[in-house]
This record gives structure tokens, sequence and C-alpha cells, in this order.
């Protein structure tokens, strides 16, 4: 991955070119229709994905568990979606727009390459490692502030939610927070007899075979890790846990926030993912004892993740409304 940032202050994105954008690709011809509807996020298009779709949906999908009632109707009625996939829908959207002409823009936003030096040291530092096109910890920041701005038309705030969704989960990702040959893009390992590189090991193969497989439907597979998750964590082994999983969270801090829950998940690079460097692993099969050490620490970013995402969702729900309130009270004075 390419280390990209704005540098130490919050992106600050041009909503009307943002709007002027997404209307002339809607008036540019079918395929520009294709990419409006996009942006808008009523399609989705092939790409890249990011932690993997399984570990997206059902960080989502967790979230739902933990959210309040309010929350949830708050959200079902801003991405139109009364489903219980109503953040698990949207979970991958922001990959699959990445690779758009459109949304190439936000091509950096997923992750922050640490420049340190596993296993000997692993640290983020945003000043050094997020550069003039952004990165996830201050993505998370912006659309953060875009899903609270009464000013903007619904369908900003869906898609700045849209970003949060994603983001939240990327952070959690150990490779998303790492600069060592591309976030492990270059480090190619065996699977199982098969060779993949690192980065896909950990969005993908870890999750997946953990949890025994995903032949079948992906949306009902996701669910049904979260559905098991949610159990582990309101009377299972991460119970105890979770209170020590929101002690970062600090909604007047986003950046701060983000840069916490980095650096936790960079930690895991010299603990885990590379613990005896990035030299050592090359061509291995990593399929059996590596994967036997690695497989509950993805379970449990996962499950940190979900509980995160519902408790940061749940201030965005309740802060909105209420702002709304004293917004609408303002006007009738």
């Amino acid at each position: 991955m390419e280390a990209q940032s704005w540098g130490a202050r919050a992106p600050e994105f041009s909503f009307d070119l943002i709007v002027a954008v997404t209307l002339s690709l809607c008036t540019a011809g079918t395929v520009a229709i294709s990419a409006g509807a996009l942006a808008l996020g009523l399609v989705s298009a092939p790409g890249v994905v990011a932690w993997g779709s399984l570990g997206h949906i059902a960080t989502a999908y967790l979230a739902g568990h933990f959210v309040s009632n309010s929350t949830e109707a708050y959200f079902k009625q801003l991405l139109r979606n009364d489903g219980d996939d109503y953040l698990a829908g949207v979970a991958s959207w922001a990959d699959s727009i990445r690779y758009t002409k459109w949304g190439r823009f936000t091509k950096t936003f997923h992750f922050i390459d640490a420049h340190d030096d596993p296993p000997r040291s692993c640290n983020v530092d945003f000043e050094r490692d997020c550069k003039e096109t952004g990165c996830v910890i201050n993505a998370l920041a912006n659309y953060t502030r875009q899903s609270l701005d009464h000013e903007l038309p619904a369908w900003l705030r869906a898609q700045a939610a849209k970003f949060v969704i994603h983001f939240v989960g990327d952070l959690h990702q150990p490779l998303h927070n790492e600069d060592v040959s591309r976030g492990g893009n270059g480090i190619y390992v065996r699977w199982d007899g098969r060779e993949y590189n690192l980065h896909h090991v950990w969005d993908s193969s870890i999750a997946e075979k953990w949890i025994g497989g995903v032949r079948g439907k992906p949306y009902v597979i996701a669910e049904r890790w979260a559905n098991q998750l949610a159990v582990e964590i309101t009377d299972g082994k991460f119970t105890e846990d979770k209170e020590a999983w929101l002690k970062d969270l600090d909604f007047a801090d986003p950046m701060g926030t983000a840069m916490a829950w980095s650096k936790e998940a960079n930690a895991l690079v010299c603990t885990h993912v590379l613990p005896e460097g990035p030299h050592a692993i090359v061509g291995k099969e990593l399929g059996g004892e590596y994967f036997n050490r690695a497989g509950p620490v993805i379970e449990k970013q996962v499950a940190r993740a979900g509980f995160r995402m519902a408790a940061w969702l749940d201030i965005i729900a309740d802060k909105y409304q209420a702002n709304g309130a004293a917004h609408k009270m303002s006007e009738e004075l």
C-alpha cells in the first residue's frame, strides 16, 4: 500500500465538487450514469476487497446487535433499508468504488502505512505515515463530521455513513496499519498449498478458514459468524473485555480515537503477523501453526470492530437527532 495523507489537518473535501462530479456523471450517458449510481451507493462494482468482504459484512452485522433501537431506526431510514442487513449491505461499498473514475480519490483512505520496523518495532505516527492524499485516520474523522452535518442532503450523509462503517472495519486489520512490502501485498506465502500474498491472507484467508469455510451465501455466513460473536461479547469469552474496548473511544477526538485503534492493530504486526520479520515468512506455508495463532487474533479484531462500530454509530445518531431538534427550535424562535 502506498502511504498518503492530508498531513496534520483533518481532510476538507469540497461538497460542491462532489455534488458537481456526481451530477456531471449522471448527464454524460449510460456508462457515466453507472458511475453516478456507484457514487450514490445504488449499485456495486467489482474491486479489490480490503479486510475481506466477510470481515466487513460480519463486523457490520455484529454492530447491529449492539446499536440502540433509535440508532437502528435512524440508519435504516438514512440508508433506505429496513432489513437486518441495513449496515452489512453497505459495509463493502467503499471498496466497490475505490477503483472507479469517481471513487479513485478514496484509494488511500483505507489504510495508514506505518513506516516502522517489525518485529523489532511497531508504531504508527500520523505526521510520518499519513501524507497529502489521505489515510484511514483522517478519513474516518472527515466522514464522521459529514455524517453530522445538517447542511448536507441526506444522500451525502448516507454516503458518509457508508464510509464510516467501512473505515472502522479497515482500522482493525493489522496490515491496513503497516507499510512493509505495501502492507504485505508484496510478500508471497503459501496457504494450504496455494500461493497468496500476505495481505490477502490477513484480509480473507484466515477469517474464512477460522469459521470453517465460506461455501454458501456470503451474507448468511457472515451473519452467522456475527451472531456467534455477539454471544461471546454478551455472555462469553469477550464479556470481560468489551468495556475496555471502548476506553479509547472519544467522539470529541475522532482522529485520536482512530489513532488508538490503529496503534492497537499495528502492534499485532510485530506479535502475530511478522513475528520473525518479513523475510522469514516469504514462501512459508501459513495454513497450519501460523493459522492457529492468527485465527483468534482475527476473531477478536472483528469482535472489537463490531462493538466499537455500534458505539460510534450510536453517538452519530444521537448527536444528529439532538442537533436537529435544537436547530428546529432555534428556527421557530
